[in-house]
C-alpha cells in the first residue's frame, strides 16, 4: 500500500473541524435557557474542553496511523512529513492541564459569583478562589512528586527478542445501554399536578422563611429536597410531552419518538457487543499470564491489511467507546455519593457551571483512558510516541508499582464492569418516585 501521509494529515484537519463542531452543537442543546445569549467566556470554555479532551482520545489512533504512515513510505524521508505526535501530546496534556486546574475552576467562581457586584470585583473574587486551589494541588502534586516520584526500573541483558504485555493502570464502570421510560397514564398527569402544586407550596415556604432569615440547617435540608423532588418531577414531565405529544404536528413528534427508541435500541445492543469485547480483551489479554491471545490487536492488524486506516477507525471507536463508557459510570456513580455532588447534565437545561464541571471530569478522564488504551492495545500501538510516554515508567514509579504488579486495577475493571451489568440488569428499569417529604417550619 502506497504513502499515505498527505491522506493522514486530512484526516486529522476534517476530524479537528467536526470536533468543535459537534461540541458547540452539544453547547447549544445542553445550556439552559436562562444562559442564552450571555456567559460567553464558561461557553468558549466548554467548547475548548470538550474539543481537547476529545481530540485527546482520538490522537492515539492518529498515533498509530502516523507510525504506519512512515512504516509505508515508498521513498526517503517520508518520515519528516508525518505528524510531530510527541510535541503534540505535550501540547495536549500541557493545555488539559490548564483546562481543570485554572481555567475552569476561574470560570465556575465567576460564573457562580455573586451578579449584584460589578465585573471588576467578580473577576478579583474569582482570581482569589483560583490562586488558593492552584497552591493547594501544587503542594499535593509537590509532596506526592517528593514521596514516590522516583521510578525503579529492572535492567536486564537479553539475548533475544522479548515481547512485553503491559498492564492497564485505570478502571472505571461501563454500561451499554439506557432503561426505557414507562409510559404515563392520564391518572399518573393528574398526580403530577398535585405534585407540582405540593412543590409550589413548598418553594413559597421556603422562600418566606429566607425573608425572614430562618436559614438554618433544617431549611438548607428542605432546600435540597426541593430541588430534588422539582428535578424528578421535571423528568416525569418530559416523559409525559413524550409520550403524549400535542398539537398539530402529534403524529410526526410520536414517529420520532418511536423511532428514536429504535435508535437506542440498536445502539443498545451494539454497545453491549462492544462492552463484551473490552471486558474479553482485558481477561484474555491482560489478566491471563502468558496471554492467551492479543485478541482485538489481532483484529486491527488485519482490518489494517484490508485498508489503512480501517484498522485505525476501529481502534478510534473503541476508545472513545471507552471515554463515553467511563464518563456515563462515573456520573451514575457520583450522583448516588452521598458527599459528592455531581453537577447534573439535563438536554436544554445545563445551567454553566454543571457544563464546567462535567467538563473538567471529562478532561480527566480522557488522561486515564488514553493510558488505559495504550497498554490495554499495546501490541498494536507499539513503537508510537504515546507507548514512549505512557510506557513502563509509569508502572515503576515507587509506592504505586505494586497496584500494576498485582493487577488491582485490571481486576477493579472487570469486577466494577460485571457489577455494573447486574445493576441495570435489576435496578436500571425502575424509575424513581417522589417522595414529597417536607420538615418546613411553622
Amino acid at each position: 500500500m502506497g504513502d499515505f501521509n498527505v491522506a493522514l494529515v486530512i484526516v486529522a484537519a476534517v476530524v479537528s473541524v467536526l470536533v468543535l463542531l459537534v461540541s458547540v452543537y452539544l453547547l447549544v442543546n445542553y445550556q439552559h435557557p436562562d444562559d442564552a445569549n450571555q456567559a460567553w467566556f464558561p461557553k468558549l470554555v466548554v467548547v475548548l474542553g470538550i474539543t481537547v479532551a476529545v481530540l485527546s482520545i482520538l490522537m492515539l489512533p492518529a498515533d498509530v496511523a502516523n507510525r504506519q504512515a512512515c512504516k509505508r513510505a515508498v521513498y526517503s524521508g517520508a518520515c519528516a512529513l508525518t505528524l510531530p505526535m510527541k510535541t503534540l501530546w505535550l501540547v495536549v496534556y500541557i493545555i488539559d492541564a490548564v483546562l481543570v486546574f485554572l481555567v475552569i475552576p476561574f470560570a465556575m467562581f465567576y460564573y457562580e459569583g455573586d451578579q449584584d457586584k460589578s465585573v471588576g470585583k467578580r473577576l478579583k473574587s474569582a482570581l482569589i478562589w483560583v490562586v488558593a486551589s492552584a497552591v493547594v494541588c501544587g503542594l499535593i502534586l509537590g509532596i506526592l512528586y517528593a514521596l514516590i516520584g522516583k521510578v525503579d526500573f529492572t535492567v536486564r541483558h537479553l539475548s533475544s527478542s522479548v515481547q512485553a504485555f503491559p498492564n492497564p493502570n485505570q478502571f472505571s464502570a461501563f454500561t451499554s445501554g439506557q432503561p426505557c421510560i414507562a409510559p404515563l397514564t392520564r391518572q399518573e398527569a393528574t398526580e403530577l399536578g398535585k405534585k407540582a402544586k405540593e412543590l409550589k407550596k413548598a418553594a413559597e415556604a421556603l422562600h418566606q422563611e429566607e425573608r425572614s432569615g430562618n436559614k438554618g440547617r433544617k431549611w438548607r435540608k428542605n432546600v435540597k429536597a426541593v430541588e430534588k423532588e422539582l428535578l424528578l418531577l421535571e423528568n416525569d414531565m418530559n416523559a409525559l410531552e413524550e409520550m403524549y405529544p400535542q398539537g398539530e404536528k402529534a403524529e410526526a413528534t410520536w414517529a420520532f419518538t418511536v423511532l428514536a427508541y429504535i435508535g437506542k435500541l440498536i445502539f443498545g445492543i451494539v454497545g453491549l457487543i462492544v462492552s463484551i469485547a473490552w471486558v474479553a480483551h482485558i481477561i484474555i489479554y491482560l489478566l491471563v499470564d502468558p496471554p492467551l491471545s492479543s485478541f482485538l490487536n489481532e483484529i486491527f492488524i488485519k482490518l489494517d491489511s484490508v485498508w489503512g486506516l480501517l484498522g485505525t477507525a476501529a481502534f478510534a471507536f473503541f476508545c472513545f467507546y471507552l471515554l463515553i463508557a467511563v464518563i456515563a459510570g462515573e456520573m451514575m456513580l457520583g450522583l448516588k455519593l452521598v458527599f459528592i455532588t455531581i453537577h447534573p447534565m439535563k438536554w436544554g437545561g445545563t445551567l454553566m457551571n454543571s457544563f464546567l464541571f462535567n467538563v473538567g471530569l471529562i478532561l480527566l478522564c480522557s488522561i486515564s483512558v488514553i493510558q488505559f488504551c495504550a497498554t490495554a492495545f499495546a501490541y498494536y500501538a507499539q513503537a508510537t510516541a504515546a507507548q514512549e510516554i505512557f510506557g513502563h515508567t509509569l508502572q515503576s514509579l515507587r509506592g504505586i508499582k505494586y497496584l500494576y504488579k498485582y493487577n488491582v486495577f485490571q481486576y477493579g475493571f472487570v469486577a466494577l464492569a460485571i457489577l455494573t451489568l447486574f445493576y441495570y440488569a435489576l435496578f436500571g428499569w425502575r424509575k424513581r418516585k417522589p417522595t414529597g417529604r417536607f420538615q418546613l417550619s411553622n
